[in-house]
């Protein structure tokens, strides 16, 4: 069995890659055993954490392939530079803290909040990006077909969970006690990007019971990062 069966039958494609440019080239015949290995491993490494990024941000179903490289970092239009390279950093997902981003529409909220949903995955976490309206209703039928509980704890281990379009209807009974269920789970436990169109002042008036908006605001507006948006989109013009 050859070396190119080998890395085939092992899965090593990184490897396998790396190994068929040294040989078409020539180059494995000047490199010792230990550097040959340090770029096929190396090699290895990186395919594997590629292919790791591809399948996370494929699941979480962002609105946009965007990038943190992408985003226009005006401060005129409420971009805090220092904040955004903060939260690219990822140390907000280790602290399971909350990012709150508001704006009227196209001025770049979901364009950000899918950059740093990206740049999550890119760091390993598994994150999960929906429409709000489009979620509530998925938990509607989860709750019809008896798998609310195994719904809500996969929500409660997704690492970053992103929720857009926040406050487009007002909510229910029913769907204040399932936001106040998704709150609670993450709470200080895991990170969550809520984006709307609505000023966060505004907020305490979406819901039908007081007491819920009371628990639910609290738990998110005093612990979180803020970022209000004016203007155009964030996407640099190319």
């Amino acid at each position: 069995m050859d070396i190119n069966t080998q890395f085939t039958d092992l899965r090593l494609h990184g490897m396998h890659r790396r190994w068929q440019a040294l040989t078409e080239t020539r180059q494995h015949l000047d490199l010792s055993l230990s550097d040959g290995l340090e770029l096929l491993l190396g090699a290895e490494a990186e395919d594997r954490d590629n292919r790791r990024f591809q399948r996370l941000a494929k699941n979480a179903r962002f609105r946009y392939q965007a990038s943190i490289e992408e985003l226009h970092m005006d401060a005129s239009k409420g971009m805090d530079k220092a904040l955004i390279s903060r939260l690219a950093t990822g140390d907000y997902l280790r602290r399971g803290e909350s990012l709150l981003i508001t704006g009227a529409t196209g001025c770049g909220k979901s364009f950000l909040a899918s950059a740093l949903g990206n740049r999550a995955c890119m760091q390993g976490y598994k994150v999960a990006y929906f429409n709000l309206q489009k979620l509530l209703i998925k938990i509607k039928m989860a709750r019809l077909e008896g798998t609310t509980l195994k719904f809500f704890e996969k929500l409660a281990k997704t690492d970053l969970l992103i929720l857009d379009d926040f406050g487009l209807t007002t909510f229910g009974q029913q769907h204040c006690l399932d936001l106040m269920e998704l709150t609670e789970d993450r709470h200080a436990r895991r990170a969550t990007i809520i984006a709307s169109q609505l000023p966060v002042a505004s907020w305490y008036d979406l819901f039908a019971e007081e007491t819920i908006a009371d628990a639910i605001l609290d738990r998110l507006i005093h612990t979180s990062h803020r970022v209000e948006l004016t203007g155009e989109s964030l996407r640099k013009k190319l």
